[in-house]
Order: C-alpha cells, then sequence, then structure tokens
C-alpha cells in the first residue's frame, strides 16, 4: 500500500524545522561570510580560515548540514509529487506564492548539489575544480575566478534570489503552521515581514555576489 506522506504529520513537521533551524542559521552564516568579499580578498579569506579552524567542522556539516538538507530536499519533493497546483483557477497571491515555493525548492535542491559539489569539493568538471576546503588562503581569488563566467554567476545569481524567497516565505509558512501567528490581521502581517525579508536577503546577497565582481576587478587593477 503506497504511504500518503501528506498524512505524515510528523515528517512534515520535522521538514519544516530542518528548513528553519540548521538549514536557516547556515544560510545566514553563509549571507554573512559572503559579504565580508565586498571588504577585500583578505577579509573574506580571512572568515574562511576562520571558520574551517572551527573544530569538530567535518561534524557540524554532516550533522548539521549535510543530513538536514538531504531529508528537506528529498521530503520537500515528495511533498510537491502531491501538489495539486490550482494558481490559474484560483489566482489568489498565496496561491502563487506556494507555487513559487515549490519552484524555488526545486531549482534550489539541483543548486546546492552543484554548489556543494563545487565550491566544497572541487568536483564539477569543466570548472575550477579546486575546493574552497583546503583553500583558505584562495578562497576569494577561487570564487571571483567562478564568478568571472556570465553563465556561472547568473546560476548563483538565481540560486540566491531563490534561497531569498524559499527561506523567508518558510518563515511565515512555519509561523503559521505551528501556531506562532493566529487570527486574519497576524497572518497578514507575517506575510508582509516575510516579503519584505525576501526582498532584503536577495538583495544583499546578489550585492554580496557582484562584490566579488567588483572587488577581483579593482584587485587586478591595482596590480
Amino acid at each position: 500500500m503506497a504511504i500518503k506522506f501528506s498524512n505524515t504529520f510528523l515528517l512534515r513537521k520535522l521538514h519544516q524545522l530542518t528548513g528553519i533551524v540548521p538549514l536557516g542559521i547556515f544560510y545566514f552564516v553563509h549571507l554573512y561570510t559572503n559579504s565580508t568579499a565586498l571588504n577585500g580578498p583578505k577579509v573574506f579569506n580571512d572568515h574562511v580560515g576562520g571558520i574551517h579552524e572551527m573544530p569538530y567542522l567535518l561534524f557540524v556539516e554532516i550533522l548539521g548540514i549535510f543530513v538536514p538538507l538531504l531529508f528537506h530536499s528529498i521530503y520537500g519533493i515528495l511533498i510537491s509529487g502531491e501538489a495539486k497546483v490550482n494558481a490559474g483557477a484560483y489566482p489568489y497571491a498565496r496561491n502563487w506564492f506556494y507555487v513559487l515555493q515549490r519552484f524555488t525548492g526545486a531549482y534550489l535542491f539541483f543548486f546546492l548539489l552543484f554548489h556543494i559539489l563545487n565550491f566544497r569539493f572541487g568536483l564539477i568538471p569543466g570548472l575550477n575544480m579546486t575546493p574552497v576546503a583546503g583553500n583558505a588562503d584562495k578562497a576569494f581569488a577561487i570564487v571571483s575566478g567562478e564568478f568571472a563566467s556570465p553563465v556561472i554567476l547568473a546560476v548563483y545569481i538565481l540560486g540566491l534570489l531563490c534561497t531569498a524567497w524559499h527561506l523567508s516565505y518558510g518563515f511565515f509558512l512555519f509561523a503559521v503552521d505551528w501556531g506562532l501567528v493566529i487570527g486574519e490581521k497576524a497572518q497578514k502581517f507575517a506575510l508582509y515581514a516575510s516579503l519584505g525579508l525576501a526582498l532584503f536577503l536577495g538583495v544583499t546577497g546578489t550585492n554580496a555576489a557582484f562584490g566579488f565582481v567588483r572587488r577581483s576587478e579593482e584587485h587586478t587593477s591595482e596590480l
């Protein structure tokens, strides 16, 4: 008999929780680290080096990032497979937001796989293939070198925008589903707050990405 994942209360709660707590925290730390590139290669490399000097880093990555990410992604795909898209029949904003949540989740599944294999392990053929891990002193050069390609930069910009939306609207869904905001006015305010957060994170992430390009060009012109 087929398992109806939509009726699996505990797994759905765990799916929401993994998206907010470990992955949300990781995203904000990652965004802050990337933003240090705006201050130049040395500042960024120093921050990356500090992260890689953390004790039990591999343990933190496996249990705090990779396992939650794998579960959240796979279960999210299963949930999306059950979804009945009715945004065309009922063109309310929340219906379109749901569709956008599913779309961004699908893109992020492949984007994050690409991102981790590329920068964490250097396993994408045809690209730099020098991982940031173990090469903190070259971290800025590795990232800026990848972003010199308009295609790769576009892939990452879209990934940043999708992450900004998926996480921000995920906060709203989490707050409503867990009973943290009750009532129409409270939920409306929470929705607007999530949209504002998505805009802020999208602009901040994009600015940080272009920071690698700008600072790299400035560094090259000084040589």
